[in-house]
């Protein structure tokens, strides 16, 4: 480029074996609008929908993570879930750093249309790891695409205890709680914990853009018993 250092080049990046061909420049970033168009395409790619918020309007509250300690059986089971990970203050410090971010939305169950709540284990966990590693698996490919753009600080959220495993070293270990079990997590490259695990109230987030969220009803007030699959789940994405 003339008058220019910044060495022109083209790239092709392969996630998930999909072929994504663009062009990028040695030094710097692209332009804003040339990545969210890119992250468009991506999540359309995952059958989901990207939306952008200004990080200041994402809720963070100190209710979330007592929900999380007292009505979640997930508690303590997961690396991805408190109290493995940073709680409420520590992520409103986190926000404070970012400008751009966008929700990610995700509608549905992959695979099921309807359900029988009767058909649901009491263990509800492995009943929706579809939904979970669509979201996990989403959230990471396009953090990763944002980051090798040049967006070094880009960092995702997904949704819901993480299931990568069939059964993760937190709940594998007895007794005291300790931090330390995290160092031996099997997926520690693609584990991304949710925005509820951290204390963001994605319901308060999402409806201030509009979007669809409503508490699942399940049969009887029964715990993990959903009547329908027609749910919205959400995801964030931190760029810069």
């Amino acid at each position: 480029m003339k008058g220019s250092t910044h060495t022109i080049k083209s790239m092709t990046v392969r996630p998930y074996n999909r072929e994504i061909s663009f062009t990028s420049f040695n030094g710097m970033h692209m332009d804003d609008k040339t990545l969210e168009n890119e992250l468009k395409a991506l999540a359309k790619d995952n059958n989901a929908q990207i939306y952008e918020i200004d990080p200041r309007e994402i809720v963070v509250s100190e209710w979330v993570r007592w929900r999380c300690k007292f009505g979640c059986k997930g508690f303590a089971k997961h690396l991805g879930c408190p109290p493995y990970v940073p709680g409420p203050s520590e992520t409103r410090d986190l926000l404070k750093e970012y400008s751009k971010a966008y929700i990610v939305h995700f509608k549905g169950i992959p695979g099921m249309e309807d359900v029988d709540p009767k058909s649901i284990p009491e263990d509800w966990h492995p009943f929706l790891e579809r939904l979970i590693r669509w979201i996990g698996d989403t959230v990471y490919e396009l953090e990763q695409h944002a980051f090798y753009r040049g967006y070094y600080k880009s960092l995702a959220f997904a949704a819901y205890p993480c299931i990568y495993c069939e059964e993760c070293v937190a709940e594998q270990s007895e007794g005291v709680v300790d931090l330390s079990l995290k160092r031996n997590c099997r997926h520690a490259e693609k584990v991304r914990t949710s925005m509820e695990a951290v204390g963001v109230d994605v319901f308060a987030t999402v409806r201030k853009l509009n979007l669809p969220i409503e508490v699942i009803p399940c049969e009887n007030n029964a715990y993990g018993k959903i009547t329908h699959t027609d749910l919205n789940s959400y995801g964030l994405l931190l760029v810069y």
